[in-house]
Parts: structure tokens; sequence; C-alpha cells
């Protein structure tokens, strides 16, 4: 009985522990490490240039505060591959992100790759500073307010974080990509490259 017992409970153990390494929640909660991924095409399955769907009114039209304290709307991106991450410091698979997106960054942004980076639990500007200091981030940061939040949660069908969007140049969205892992960051990448090479 013994044994029973203590393999059920080094089960629920290793299945929290892999729960919180592939996405979260406040709670640590949430994903497996096939995520949501979403490629949208149009109703033929085709994913040539020009059959994906415009991103979300409400994600596009939402207002975005950088650290620096401006603001701006994703429509003004337009001609930019752009890649907006909803994350937290708090978060590991946030941070398991981080070096890809600092890679992507340096190796597309004279081909016209923006990445977004948006925390979303309100952390101050001097943490988010620090954070990123540490962490050598080289990409936009500012805030996603509880709306986009929400709005982001409606389309990749994920409460937690990560979460990633890629938008065209035409603002066209290209792939929702939720939870983390090797294989949501792998086909995050291949989009990325796919996209500046056009």
């Amino acid at each position: 009985m013994k044994f029973v017992l203590k393999n059920i409970l080094l089960f629920a153990v290793l299945s929290i522990v892999f729960s919180a390494i592939v996405s979260c929640t406040r709670t640590q909660t949430a994903g497996t490490d096939d995520s949501t991924t979403v490629n949208p095409t149009d109703s033929s399955g085709d994913k040539s240039k020009g059959n994906y769907p415009p991103a979300p009114s409400a994600i596009m039209q939402s207002e975005i505060k950088l650290l620096d304290g401006s603001t701006f709307k994703l429509p003004e991106k337009k001609g930019k591959v752009v890649v907006v991450n909803l994350w937290a410091t708090w978060c590991g698979p946030c941070r398991g992100e981080m070096p890809h997106f600092v890679e992507l960054q340096d190796k597309y942004k004279d081909k016209g790759l923006e990445i977004i980076g948006l925390d979303v639990d309100e952390e101050t500007k001097e943490d988010i500073e620090a954070f990123a200091a540490k962490e050598k981030l080289n990409y936009t940061l500012g805030w996603a307010d509880s709306k986009l939040n929400l709005e982001f949660v409606k389309l990749s069908k994920l409460q937690g974080i990560p979460q990633s969007i890629v938008l065209d140049r035409e603002g066209r969205l290209n792939g929702v990509f939720a939870g983390g892992g090797p294989k949501t960051i792998q086909q995050l990448k291949q989009t990325v490259e796919r996209l500046v090479s056009e």
C-alpha cells in the first residue's frame, strides 16, 4: 500500500511541476506541451499570403502603454512583422521564451520585425526595467491591461501565459501561440522567419 501511495504522490508532484513549466496562471496551473497553436487559414485551408483573417479589432484597437509612457495601437505598426507576447516576471515558461525573442529581434530587426512584450501583472516600470536588464531583453516592453488580456484569452482559449500573436506586415493574424514549450516556440519562430522573408 505504501508503494502505491508513494507512486500516486510522485505522479501528482510531477504533473504539477510539468504544468508549471509549460504555462503559467497566477496559481501556476494550465497547459500542456502542445499548448494552443493556431495558424488561421481561410475555409479552404490555404495558407498562402493574403488568406489570413484580420486580427480581432478589440486587440488591434487597444491602446497599449509602453514603459516610456507613450501609447500606440497595433495598426500603427503596419509594414512590420509584429510579435505581441503576454508575460509576467514570475512566470517560468515566459522567462524560458525570452532568449528566443531576443535572438529573433537581433536576427530580424533590420528586416522589419518588432517584438512587443506586455506584462500582464501590473508590475511597476522600475520592476520591469530591472527584470529586462537582468534578462538582457532587447525588445519593446509595456503593459497589457485587463481588457487586452481578456481579448487574448478569447482568441487563444487559454487563461494563462505566455501567449503570443504574430501579425504580418499588413496586420493580418498569422499565428496564435499559447502556453510554452519547445514545440510552441519552434512554430512561432518558423512563422516569424517565413513572414520576414516575404
